[in-house]
């Protein structure tokens, strides 16, 4: 073979194999229903680096915040529809459609005593990931996979204007709720006002609002509610568990290689576990700040609004199974869950108060006890 011609074939065999590894390339454009400033959006950019890297850069995820392409709240149509192929969401948002959709965050409520574990566990290994496929694809006939990844709580109670000391004190205010939770806060006494987030601040330094709603520690810290209110209370049973998703469109989820699948929903339950993590300990600064340099009281949510707001929950949702089939499904498949996994958690478990009062104790002047010296056997 003459010398010129070895060079042509090799550069020939590499232009092949490079057109066939772009061929193989899967490409998504996929939007969020939050804006690029907030945490949750860094939930999804975390999920899109894993997938890239998993993939060896054969699945390429482009990332867009909420109103890229569409509004926030159209993106589950949009995703329908192949206007996106994907999307980063709630399913609280669906509720307009059918309150159903509420159950997969885990829904309002107590979720009958589960905690996030609890209530990923139902999803992976008590059919809820099965129920949600069902709900989407056939009861509201969407074109879509869905698949959980953003644990975004337990979220605070809210914001007031002044304190509050029991459940007469919180009637009448005018507050900021959204979904199932504004209708169940609506029983209790409460005026409820839907806003978007970005909306909220202004509303209360004009006094249209007494009190909001919106996550808690860091989302809070960098929406401003210090700059107007320094009551906060924590924690809230509107959201205790409250679980984000990843939307696909079915005819490019079908169309991706089996392996490629399999590391979209690996990448979502790491996303899951180490977001969260993170986001935890971006919390607990937050609370730390918010209370020493913006001179915010932290204050824990009075008993009773808690148990006022499970009772009125629990006949919510009666209420919604009597006239919703589906729902009823849903709401039992997590309450026989949960009535295997909470009492043998509540024997096992420690109660998380124990070891944390006994290092960390709330009472004003007491200090975490010093190591002790082991014994001398």
């Amino acid at each position: 073979m003459r010398p010129f011609v070895r060079p042509l074939l090799a550069l020939a065999c590499a232009s092949v194999l490079a057109t066939g590894a772009q061929a193989q390339q899967t490409n998504l454009k996929m939007q969020a229903t939050w804006p690029a400033s907030l945490t949750l959006y860094e939930n999804f950019t975390y999920f899109v680096d894993r997938v890239g890297k998993m993939s060896g850069g054969q699945v390429k995820i482009d990332a867009m915040p909420a109103g890229q392409v569409v509004p926030a709240f159209e993106v589950l149509d949009a995703t329908h529809k192949k206007v996106l192929d994907g999307a980063h969401a709630w399913s609280g948002y669906w509720t307009g459609k059918n309150k159903t959709a509420i159950l997969f965050t885990g829904g309002p409520g107590g979720t009958f005593g589960m905690d996030f574990i609890d209530v990923v566990g139902w999803m992976h290994h008590g059919g809820g990931i099965d129920l949600a496929q069902e709900f989407f694809q056939k009861e509201l006939k969407l074109n879509v996979f869905w698949y959980p990844i953003l644990p975004s709580g337990p979220q605070a109670f809210g914001w007031f204007k002044r304190p509050i000391k029991n459940l007469a004190d919180f009637k009448g205010m005018k507050c900021r709720q959204t979904g199932m939770a504004a209708e169940v806060y609506q029983r209790m006494g409460m005026t409820t006002v839907n806003m978007p987030g970005g909306e909220i601040i202004p509303s209360a330094q004009r006094g249209v609002i007494d009190c909001a709603e919106w996550i808690g520690g860091e989302e809070d810290l960098r929406l401003g509610f210090h700059n107007v209110w320094k009551y906060h209370y924590t924690p809230g049973m509107h959201e205790n568990v409250t679980i984000g998703e990843i939307l696909i469109n079915m005819d490019v989820w079908k169309s991706m290689k089996p392996e490629h699948q399999e590391m979209i929903k690996s990448a979502a339950s790491e996303t899951f576990l180490v977001w969260w993590a993170k986001w935890q300990r971006q919390n607990a600064d937050a609370l730390k700040t918010l209370q020493e340099k913006h001179g915010v009281r932290i204050l824990r949510t009075p008993p009773d609004i808690l148990i006022a707001f499970l009772k009125e929950w629990d006949k919510l949702a009666a209420e919604e199974s009597a006239k919703n089939p589906f729902f009823k499904k849903v709401h039992d498949s997590q309450r026989a869950y949960a009535g295997l996994v909470v009492p043998a958690k509540r024997f096992m478990f420690p109660p998380y108060s124990f070891a944390a009062n006994y290092y960390w104790p709330e009472s004003a002047g007491k200090k975490a006890p010093a190591d002790q010296p082991s014994k001398k056997k």
